[in-house]
């Protein structure tokens, strides 16, 4: 019995003690997403052609660097959040021919990066209340400490991919 009464005052001490240790964590802050990251003003840093046709077929030349030509140099991109840092809009700066269109409203098909390594999207679109999606362009690398992004624009035809531009971004912010 002498013993049954020693655990329980050692149990309750112990209780007592982990009671009184309330951690602080701080305050709550909403995490970071993938939007913020994207926000703001990108420069090209290397723009690449991929002809996918002969990249399936062992065809070569099957890529084409485009960076300096036809003034993709002075390609750049801004993309808008709203003070909730949702997407708004987009616009391409410089005088470069259009592989997309060049402003418009855009949104990613997830806000946070994805577990299961799938790529984001960064859909564009004709307007505002994001109903005319025009384009699709697949992040295929995140904004992160070195402010570098990289995303990828495919063309298609019956479901078939018959050329690729990959743009490599640098933020200017």
């Amino acid at each position: 019995m002498k013993k049954l009464c020693v655990k329980l005052l050692l149990i309750g001490i112990s209780f007592t003690y982990v009671g009184c240790n309330d951690q602080d964590d701080g305050n709550y802050v909403e995490p970071i997403t993938i939007y913020e990251k994207i926000n703001g003003d990108w420069s090209l840093m290397n723009l690449k052609m991929v002809d996918e046709f002969a990249k399936a077929n062992a065809i070569k030349p099957d890529e084409q660097a485009l960076s300096t030509l036809f003034n993709y140099d002075n390609f750049q991109i801004q993309f808008n959040v709203d003070e909730g840092n949702k997407p708004t809009s987009y616009q391409v700066l410089g005088n470069v021919p259009p592989l997309f269109e060049p402003s418009g409203y855009w949104d990613l098909n997830h806000e946070f990066q994805q577990a299961n390594g799938m790529p984001l999207i960064i859909s564009l679109y004709a307007n505002e209340a994001k109903t005319q999606k025009t384009d699709e362009l697949k992040l295929t690398s995140v904004p992160g400490s070195n402010r570098e992004m990289q995303f990828q624009l495919l063309r298609v035809s019956d479901g078939v991919p018959f050329v690729s531009y990959t743009f490599h971004l640098t933020a200017n912010n």
